[in-house]
């Protein structure tokens, strides 16, 4: 996992690679005067908001807790990302029109083939570090980096189709197909952003994780909490990079509170171990408390 000064450095090099993507993506728009390959570097655009976005978000998220955010502020990641999926949709409103507007009015000077080569090389650029994007966030389970490099990869996918599809224009003669080409773009950007709305508010409607995370809290809790009897009422939430773990530990009434904090103290260190940063609450509860819907503890 990287280190918070590395992070922030991490989200400088995400702004310059969507600032050079744009740059190409530009020239191949100027030197073909092709309305599809606008569209692209409209899109572009967006890659370089989602980068300034996601640099912000890594800076307020790393800030610790304090008196007005006890919690962490580990969820501006997910502001970020909503912000980010907003601006997406609005794009796609925006390509929209210019495919409209170039269906009613071909361009028949279009200059495709130089065009393409700058498109292609910012394609290039787009994967490789849409790639690194994904990677680093699913593992350091931060939903700006994620979100911006899905957004990224999209854009790589729509740069191939662009490509192939302007090279075809001057081979069919058909200068509409310019508009038509637009047009998907504004469909698959439209796609990606209510993709990117819905796993963002997912995160801020504190959504529980995927099954098999949930499978190992569980797992870890029973085998862990030898000495116990069941736990139950577990509750998983994360934020960021944070997860939020809370449940009631049942232990004979006889014991001692040392005991029953050891027991506290080794489950929450495997769960660390397993699942990274996490905020743990455990309440401890004496038998009679059992539930027959609980986990019940290895022994």
């Amino acid at each position: 996992m990287l280190k918070p000064p590395e992070k922030i450095l991490f989200g400088w090099l995400s702004l310059l690679v969507s600032l050079v993507a744009l740059g190409l993506k530009y020239i191949a728009w100027r030197v073909s005067g092709s309305s599809a390959l606008l569209s692209d570097t409209l899109e572009t655009i967006i890659n370089v908001a989602a980068a300034l976005g996601a640099l912000w978000a890594l800076n307020v998220a790393e800030r610790p807790a304090d008196d007005n955010h006890t919690y962490g502020h580990d969820k501006a990641e997910y502001l970020s990302a909503v912000t980010e999926a907003v601006l997406v949709v609005l794009t796609a409103i925006g390509i929209a029109w210019v495919a409209w507007k170039s269906w009613l009015a071909p361009n028949h000077d279009i200059a495709p083939w130089l065009g393409i080569a700058f498109n292609a090389l910012g394609g290039v650029v787009n994967l490789a570090w849409g790639l690194v994007l994904v990677r680093q966030g699913r593992q350091r389970r931060s939903p700006a980096l994620t979100a911006n490099g899905r957004h990224v990869i999209s854009d790589v996918w729509t740069t191939v189709v662009l490509v192939l599809g302007i090279a075809l224009i001057p081979l069919t003669g058909y200068t509409r197909l310019d508009a038509i080409l637009s047009g998907l773009v504004a469909v698959n950007v439209l796609r990606v952003g209510f993709d990117m709305m819905r796993q963002s508010i997912a995160g801020l409607m504190d959504e529980a994780p995927d099954q098999e995370t949930l499978h190992t809290i569980r797992s870890i809790i029973s085998e862990q909490a030898t000495g116990a009897i069941e736990a139950h009422d577990i509750r998983v939430r994360t934020a960021g990079s944070v997860s939020f773990i809370e449940f009631h530990l049942v232990v004979p009434g006889e014991m001692s509170v040392a005991m029953a904090h050891d027991i506290c103290d080794r489950v929450e260190h495997m769960l660390r171990k397993h699942i990274g940063r996490a905020i743990i609450h455990i309440h401890v509860e004496p038998e009679e408390k059992a539930k027959q819907t609980g986990i019940p503890v290895l022994v």
